[in-house]
């Protein structure tokens, strides 16, 4: 089953009834947007994980050589992206975020808004094109709504921004290779990571995540939290020392890019 195909069968149920319905189109896409991110979506990303540091490609200013690095990049601002337009979009939308919560989001935007700029900026030293801003449909062909529900609006906050937490860590290996890079990475991270704190605090859930649950999540968020729950760092079992839930929480597990892929796709024209 393709991508609008199942949209549309999705658009013919009645997708927001209960609270466990939402965001479905995360867990029914996700298996086939792992299989199609790359051919549905043009970011240039399907080398993403390669270990090759010389595989060429084209852009409006000539011809470069991609590398892991310049993939991580290219991944990062399309996170960004999303996140920049999502946050001006709901601060742009008149009686959606009240007053009391309004003040945390406008700071939080003014952040994704320096993030785009630092890896558009960095790309363009590295002699690489940025990807340009790709186009946005936050509702994903009807099925959400995030700018009439303030409620829908915080719960793909959450979504993003763990999302994006746990792509920059794992991205962390492949721009190593720049150590001025890797630096401004693990800022923005750190930065990101308050953000996720802030949102999920803002739903009433804790600041970190326990197991794979994301905290008062619809089911359908199942892909942004897989992993998340496991307990072996390093050979070490943190259950058998701390118990399951509290070993969990206290590692943070990676996203791979694949993954972020497919996850950032579904919001994608």
């Amino acid at each position: 089953m393709n991508i609008l195909k199942l949209l549309d069968k999705l658009s013919n149920d009645k997708f927001f009834t209960t609270e466990s319905s939402r965001l479905e189109t995360l867990t029914n896409i996700s298996s086939i947007g792992k299989k199609a991110a790359v051919a549905a979506v043009p970011l240039g990303l399907g080398t993403l994980m390669a270990t090759s540091a010389k595989a060429e490609a084209t852009t409006t200013s000539g011809t470069y050589f991609k590398t892991p690095l310049t993939d991580a990049l290219q991944l990062a601002l399309t996170l960004e992206y999303l996140e920049d337009e999502y946050y001006a979009k709901g601060l742009g939308t008149a009686g959606l975020i009240p007053s009391a919560d309004k003040v945390v989001f406008m700071q939080i935007s003014k952040h994704e808004t320096a993030h785009v700029a630092f890896l558009k900026s960095t790309l363009t030293s590295l002699n690489v094109t940025p990807i340009a801003k790709p186009t946005f449909d936050f509702t994903v062909g009807g099925n959400f709504s995030p700018f009439t529900d303030y409620n829908q609006f915080l719960i793909l906050a959450q979504a993003f921004e763990d999302t994006g937490v746990r792509a920059y860590k794992g991205q962390a290996g492949n721009v190593m290779s720049n150590k001025a890079v890797l630096q401004a990475a693990l800022q923005i991270h750190s930065v990101e990571a308050r953000h996720a704190s802030q949102v999920r605090r803002m739903r009433a859930n804790k600041g970190w995540i326990e197991l794979a649950d994301g905290g008062n999540m619809p089911a359908a968020t199942n892909a942004v939290y897989a992993g998340e729950g496991n307990t072996n760092q390093a050979g070490f079992n943190t259950a058998n020392a701390f118990g399951a839930a509290a070993g969990s929480a206290a590692y943070d597990e990676v996203l791979s890019g694949s993954d972020a892929t497919a996850i950032a796709s579904l919001f994608i024209v």
